[in-house]
């Protein structure tokens, strides 16, 4: 306990009940961070997860701003935002991202926009808008949440994956320029997660939801949110800097075969 005391984390998407960016958040405060919770959601659901964060004792300040991230600027203003609040940002973890199920062919241009602007060019902006203030600190951690869809394919996907994938690449090359600077960077790419919204397809589709179990993910269950929390504190606060560039797969071996 007490892994993060002293440390601020920006973290995105983190209104969600049930969302990784939620579990994420509780998992830093639990550890002694201050966190910038950020989502487009609502001031209630933020409150909520606000609150939440303040009940672990070791937690330091909890705040939260409502950013849609598919803006132009609205990632540069999280960070100025944060910064002004805080003063320093140790570690931002670029969460936040969105879903398009279409089939190829019917992929209209404000989608393709929309899914590119909140799953890559935000997580892109930010660490550019961040950099000068981890740089001033001596150092950081950068931690985006990809997909195993950024490795694999499927059916209805074609956009989403594609983000991911270049959300993953992003990540090497980000590496590979702020290494020698004190600057970790590296992605998780969770499988199937047990999310509210995995909760609720898996409720309307029980027949499909077991079916895709049992091809795909060897280990027989969902992730649990908590499990990518756990794997997100590791980069945040492991001393082996040669980790670098890293796509981390947790996805009960979704990627395996």
């Amino acid at each position: 306990m007490g892994q993060l005391i002293g440390k601020v984390a920006v973290v995105t998407g983190a209104s969600t009940e049930r969302g990784i960016g939620n579990a994420i958040a509780q998992r830093f405060a639990r550890e002694g961070a201050s966190v910038f919770l950020v989502a487009e959601g609502t001031v209630e659901q933020l409150e909520k997860v606000r609150n939440e964060c303040r009940n672990h004792p070791e937690a330091g300040r909890i705040e939260y701003g409502l950013f849609d991230l598919s803006e132009r600027g609205a990632a540069e203003r999280m960070i100025e935002e944060a910064a002004r609040r805080f003063s320093r940002i140790d570690v931002l973890v670029n969460n936040a991202g969105i879903r398009a199920a279409y089939d190829f062919g019917d992929y209209t241009r404000d989608t393709f926009e929309k899914v590119v602007a909140v799953n890559l060019a935000a997580p892109f902006f930010a660490s550019q808008a961040v950099l000068p203030i981890m740089r001033r600190q001596g150092g950081g951690r950068i931690i985006h949440i990809a997909s195993q869809l950024g490795h694999v394919t499927y059916a209805k996907r074609a956009l989403y994956g594609l983000t991911k994938a270049a959300l993953i690449h992003l990540t090497k090359s980000m590496a590979y320029e702020l290494g020698r600077e004190g600057i970790m960077v590296n992605s998780i790419s969770p499988g199937p997660i047990k999310t509210q919204f995995i909760i609720d397809r898996s409720a309307r589709e029980p027949e499909e939801a077991e079916r895709r179990l049992k091809t795909y993910v060897p280990i027989g269950r969902l992730g649990e949110p908590e499990e990518i929390a756990d794997v997100a504190l590791f980069l945040a606060t492991t001393n082996a800097m040669y980790l670098q560039g890293e796509d981390i797969c947790v996805d009960g071996g979704y990627t395996s075969h």
